[in-house]
């Protein structure tokens, strides 16, 4: 199998907790600017440290394994895996944290 097949295998897996959280919850215009601004930070750290591993020597791919696109040094595939963790951890925050409950005296003079 391909990275770029593996990637997208395990990207497909996590895809529908982030669809099903956001269905549930609702999520405003911070929890998105939030999420976006770490799938960013996680995307840019990814791509400068693989270079830099790769640079340094300390792994590589099996280029026929590869799709051939590259960012930096950092195989396309490689950005697979921050994505995957930002659709899984906010998705399962957003899930286990309590909804707002109603609250009874709300509009009764209380």
């Amino acid at each position: 199998m391909s990275y770029l097949g593996l990637a997208t295998l395990f990207l497909a897996a996590t895809l529908p907790l982030l669809l099903v959280a956001v269905l549930l919850r609702r999520p405003g215009r911070r929890w998105w600017a939030a999420t976006g601004l770490t799938a960013l930070a996680l995307l840019v750290l990814t791509v400068v440290f693989d270079s830099l591993m790769i640079a340094a020597d300390l792994f590589r791919f099996d280029e026929e394994a590869l799709s051939g696109v590259h960012v930096g040094l950092a195989p396309l595939e490689d950005l697979a895996w921050p994505l995957a963790a930002v659709a899984v951890v906010p998705s399962v925050v957003l899930l286990l944290t309590p909804g707002r409950r109603a609250r009874a005296d709300v509009g009764d003079g209380r």
